[in-house]
């Protein structure tokens, strides 16, 4: 058994010497451990750790460790099933006391289940926050109804959707916003990392992100660039392990596995580059387009509201010149890179100089990405 707790300078190596050592110590009415994996990192281990009954594990945790001092902040290891696996002593009562059979052995599991759920989005968007895009909002009100009341709908529940459209429209934000409005759980998850180091992985983590899903559902799962991992047939000559990773999908979305309340919505700037197989199994596409003349105005007030510098503007010039570009490019392109130069000048206003150089900008990149390949 290893610990790394001493005495003295003492080094314990087996549990008998350990008991000898410390029979005059006081047991330890209760310890709290936390997972915190391996002490070195291999390949071939995995990190993941999921107690399936916590009494069963209290009972061959203290059956392992029966004998051994418990320090808070110390570690114990695991010798049995995952050896090397280490605990770490959160607390102990009293400390610095011995684990004895009557020991009551608790896990923290509360971080593990936070890190097993990193693809788990919070926000704070509501779908008001969204500007324009009223068509998609109205279709989504389908997704509304059967995530507030999953039995009235059996058979004809919604299952899967896609967003299409431009980058930087509004996809994202608007799974956000319903998540947010309905109080339900969000994986939200690029598709590039769906793709695994070895054969199986890409299947693998599919299988887990819709696993958890439906284990905290009702639930919205959000896959972002789609097209990364249910390519067109076309080009799968690209990547050997499409079509493994589409199978494992089509299993999922097909609903072979039971995910009542889980909605899938698939992302994509571009629908025709889908495997046809994935795409027929969307019920809905639905479009994101371009903000209009007044959304435009309307999104550069909005972002104006919580720019740092004063401002003297022509918003009505402003929304000429940014005809034909998205909320996100409006934001991040326009007004803050004139925002940035703004400073840049030793400036305390934001002038219609500052938005013509990043105008400018966007040209100039336009340009340079055009001719890149002439």
């Amino acid at each position: 058994m290893k610990s790394d707790n001493k005495k003295q300078g003492i080094k314990t190596t087996n549990q008998k010497t350990t008991l000898i050592e410390n029979e005059n110590r006081e047991y330890a009415e209760c310890v709290v451990l936390k997972p915190v994996g391996y002490p070195f990192e291999f390949n071939l281990m995995d990190d993941d750790f999921e107690i399936k009954n916590k009494e069963l594990f209290e009972e061959y945790a203290r059956e392992q460790w029966l004998g051994l001092v418990v320090r808070e902040n110390s570690h114990l290891f695991d010798q049995k099933i995952i050896p090397d696996y280490g605990f770490e002593i959160v607390t102990a009562k009293p400390n610095n006391s011995i684990i004895s059979e009557n020991t009551k052995i608790k896990l923290i599991t509360d971080e593990l289940n936070a890190k097993k759920d990193n693809n788990l989005i919070r926000s704070n968007i509501r779908l008001h926050d969204i500007v324009g895009q009223t068509n998609a909002k109205n279709k989504v009100k389908v997704i509304t109804k059967y995530l507030e009341n999953p039995e009235s709908f059996g058979p004809w529940a919604p299952k899967n959707i896609l967003f299409y459209g431009l980058p930087g429209t509004g996809k994202t934000m608007l799974v956000k916003a319903l998540a947010n409005e309905l109080e339900v759980p969000l994986y939200l998850i690029k598709a590039t990392t769906l793709i695994g180091d070895h054969v199986g992985d890409g299947a693998s983590k599919i299988h887990d992100l819709f696993k958890k899903a439906s284990e905290n559902a009702p639930s919205i799962i959000f896959i972002d660039e789609i097209d990364a991992i249910a390519l067109h047939r076309s080009f799968q000559s690209l990547r050997g392990d499409v079509s493994e990773i589409v199978n494992s999908l089509l299993t999922e979305m097909d609903g072979i596995s039971e995910n009542k309340a889980v909605i899938t919505i698939g992302a994509t700037n571009n629908p025709t580059s889908l495997d046809y197989a994935v795409r027929s199994r969307f019920e809905e596409e639905i479009e994101f387009k371009l903000p209009d003349d007044n959304e435009r105005l309307e999104i550069i007030k909005n972002n104006l509201k919580t720019m740092p510098l004063n401002y003297d503007l022509d918003l009505e010039k402003i929304v000429k010149l940014t005809k034909g570009l998205s909320g996100r490019d409006i934001k991040e392109k326009i007004l803050k890179t004139a925002l940035h130069n703004t400073i840049a000048s030793d400036s305390e206003i934001i002038t219609m100089k500052n938005i013509d150089y990043a105008i400018n900008a966007i040209k100039i990149k336009n340009k340079d990405v055009k001719g890149m390949f002439e």
